[in-house]
């Protein structure tokens, strides 16, 4: 008697659907890059990892379109493997989700910085435990373009380096310190001692931003969308202060408002 092909055990077609969301998965996120590796993609993001001397890079895969657009010439001449490819080779690797441009990267992350090693910078970023990468990418793009020295995350409850995170910050991540600390509230501390004012955004903050600056440095900290700034840091901060909006919605998103209180700091500062 033939067997009916479509036939199979309940076990049989619960391993079929692993199979078959696992295929979809990777077709969604793509492959993992192995040893440690990571991603990055995009026009600008790889532009500015090409020009890091500070970054490790692996290997690339590029079209030919954006091998224009990057300013690239044939025959490719890197001291690591570069390969031209089409589109769907790289959405194989990068997944369908990514907005790759045409090219991507494997590369070494980078290695964070110990609170010792902040520069003589004026201003800086910190946050408290900002998780989302898309967040953490578009604040080092702000911090980048409003001139901050550093941004400063804790070891733990931080987005790692991914090819998202690169992506959001626009080629930031290769041009702002990102220093890393193990206890917020006691690297708060060393900044009060390196000179710091610290100031904790907080939408029912006592004080307006643009009031409550003091000193010659500055440090905006803040904490993460929903739970905003957790209490041991609020009473570590120097000042509690608000962004005054008159608008009916009384809050930003993480990102807007580090762009927002980063852009009075600069004026302040500059002043």
């Amino acid at each position: 008697m033939k067997k009916d092909p479509k036939s199979g055990t309940p076990k049989d077609t619960h391993y079929a659907r692993l199979r078959r969301a696992h295929r979809d998965r990777v077709h969604q996120e793509g492959e993992r890059p192995g040893d440690g590796l990571v991603q990055l993609y995009g026009l600008h993001t790889v532009r500015a990892a090409l020009d890091n001397p500070a970054r490790r890079l692996r290997r690339m895969l590029v079209t030919r379109n954006a091998l224009a657009r990057l300013e690239l010439s044939e025959p490719l001449s890197f001291p690591f493997p570069a390969e031209i490819v089409e589109p769907r080779d790289i959405d194989r690797i990068a997944g369908t989700d990514a907005v790759h441009q045409g090219v991507l990267v494997e590369a070494e992350p980078l290695k964070p910085k110990p609170l010792s090693a902040l520069s003589d910078t004026r201003l800086v970023l910190v946050l408290d435990q900002v998780t989302d990468p898309h967040n953490v990418g578009a604040i080092m793009r702000s911090a980048v373009a409003f001139g901050a020295g550093a941004l400063i995350t804790t070891g733990r409850h931080s987005p790692a380096e991914t090819g998202v995170l690169a992506k959001s910050a626009s080629g930031a991540l290769e041009h702002i310190d990102h220093i890393e600390v193990r206890n917020l509230a006691d690297a708060l501390g060393e900044l009060h001692e390196a000179g710091f004012q610290t100031i904790g955004l907080d939408s029912e903050g006592p004080a307006e931003l643009e009031k409550s600056f003091s000193g010659e440095r500055i440090a905006l900290v803040l904490g993460a969308e929903g739970k905003g700034l957790r209490q041991k840091t609020r009473d570590t901060v120097t000042t509690l202060a608000r962004l005054d909006m008159p608008g009916a919605i009384r809050s930003l998103n993480v990102s807007n408002a580090a762009a927002v209180a980063m852009y009075a700091a600069g004026k302040y500062l500059a002043g």
